[in-house]
């Protein structure tokens, strides 16, 4: 006799749903994901090559348009943040829906801001919507994939961020040539609402996904995250699990050197350098590109090869990563800017898949919105903060080196953090023996 679990649920059930083959819907859902992470990713990345003619435009000094790009974020973290929690106590559809809507509608709105000031205030607004479709996404892709397999999906809907910014690099430009940067805006805004009614419409949460679960197991001699009653997360325990907290000190320093680059990078080539706008653009286009096909090889690589290892790779990638940022600070023509462009995209992506694949790992799948999205609010403190740091560094010195010198510092400070990561890869037996009434387990060996 199967005594019933406090979901309402016998045991043999969640034993049959632990083990039943994954269903090919779960494509459907990582394409639903990825594009609106990818419409999201390009509201962000218009800035950068926008972001010159906007100054212009409103009559905002080069060091001072640092501010737009951190309003953006300071309303993309506390997005994440709250979002998290909407994820899981709403559900992710609903939530990255409304996410890509209400930042497109802003968009559309900023692109006929009367002044600097209005402008800022509506770049806040569409960060603050924009940011929940992270955390909604990985809940999603994280409960329909299989836990042991999620560095290719994870590296597939992550390749959204960089597209977006080769997207906006390859097409704002000309945008802004035919008919001002407001039209660019005003595009992409609209597109981004059109696009959320269908995501809508295909887009549902995993049948029994949203549970809590009583008690998770020690993963790498980390604390787990507990849910506590009817989903809701117990964020004392968040505070207390030392692998994840060092995770979320990882992002933050990791995306300093990332959206550090991705926002100012266009501005120092032009202002520093006298680079055409079509060929910074070209520059950051490349960039981005190179982390498309990147982003998946690297996922597919760490759970075929690895054994779901995430640390060691991702050691070496931001090794790599600091080393090409100081190396393109060195550089002076656009034919050298443009060949180190794709090892530095490379470098500068090829991270993100895994570490936002070793977030799910440490926490348990009913509060893994509530983490993702708390982990992102935490590594985008380092896009908030970047802006400010790199454009006071150029203003003070006039100097492209010690710009791209204060972007290396993010991933340099990212690998001291990583390093005490305690981070398990799972290895599923070759044979797997499930008990009477106990859900299957995986053995676990230190990455």
């Amino acid at each position: 006799m199967n005594l019933p679990h406090p979901s309402g649920s016998s045991t043999s059930t969640s034993r049959d749903a632990g083990t039943a083959p994954p269903s090919p819907y779960r494509w459907a859902i990582l394409v639903g994901c990825w594009l609106s992470f990818t419409l999201t990713s390009i509201d962000r990345s218009t800035w950068g090559p926008a972001s010159v003619f906007v100054g212009d435009g409103l009559g905002v000094p080069l060091a001072s348009l640092g501010v737009f790009a951190t309003a953006y974020y300071v309303g993309y973290v506390i997005s994440n943040a709250l979002g998290g929690l909407g994820v899981d106590r709403y559900g992710p559809r609903i939530v990255l829906t409304i996410s890509l809507a209400g930042a497109g509608a802003f968009m559309t709105a900023f692109g006929s801001t009367p002044s600097a000031i209005v402008g800022i205030a509506l770049q806040a607004v569409v960060g603050l919507f924009a940011g929940a479709d992270y955390a909604a996404g990985v809940r999603l892709i994280s409960s329909w994939f299989p836990p042991g397999s999620l560095g290719l999906p994870m590296g597939i809907f992550t390749t959204a961020t960089s597209l977006g910014t080769a997207i906006a690099n390859a097409v704002v430009p000309a945008m802004i040539a035919w008919h001002g940067w407001g039209t660019s805006y005003h595009i992409f805004g609209i597109l981004s609402i059109v696009v959320a009614v269908p995501l809508f419409l295909l887009l549902r949460n995993k049948p029994g996904a949203a549970a809590p679960e009583k008690k998770m197991p020690e993963r790498g001699g980390a604390s787990a995250i507990k849910a506590a009653p009817h989903g809701r997360p117990d964020l004392g325990s968040v505070a207390r699990n030392r692998d994840y907290l060092l995770v979320c000190v990882t992002g933050f320093f990791a995306f300093w050197g990332l959206y550090g680059f991705v926002t100012w990078a266009n501005a120092l080539m032009i202002k520093g350098h006298d680079v055409s706008p079509g060929t910074a653009g070209l520059v950051v286009s490349i960039f981005a590109i190179s982390a498309v096909a990147v982003k998946p090889v690297v996922g597919f690589v760490s759970d075929r090869f690895f054994g779901g290892a995430r640390k060691g790779p991702s050691i070496v990638i931001f090794g790599i990563f600091a080393l090409a940022l100081i190396w393109f600070g060195q550089l002076s023509t656009p034919t050298a800017f443009i060949l180190l462009s794709p090892l530095l995209g490379a470098a500068a992506y090829g991270w993100t898949p895994l570490l936002v694949a070793l977030v799910p790992r440490l926490v348990p799948s009913s509060v893994t919105g509530t983490a993702s999205g708390l982990a992102n609010a935490v590594w985008q403190l380092g896009s908030v903060l970047v802006p400010l740091a790199v454009g006071a560094v150029f203003s003070a010195t006039g100097s492209f080196n010690a710009a791209f010198a204060t972007l290396a510092a993010g991933p340099v400070l990212a690998v001291l953090a990583i390093l005490p990561v305690r981070a398990a890869r799972t290895r599923p037996h070759k044979t797997d023996h499930v008990p009477p009434h106990q859900e299957p387990t995986t053995t676990s060996t230190l990455a």
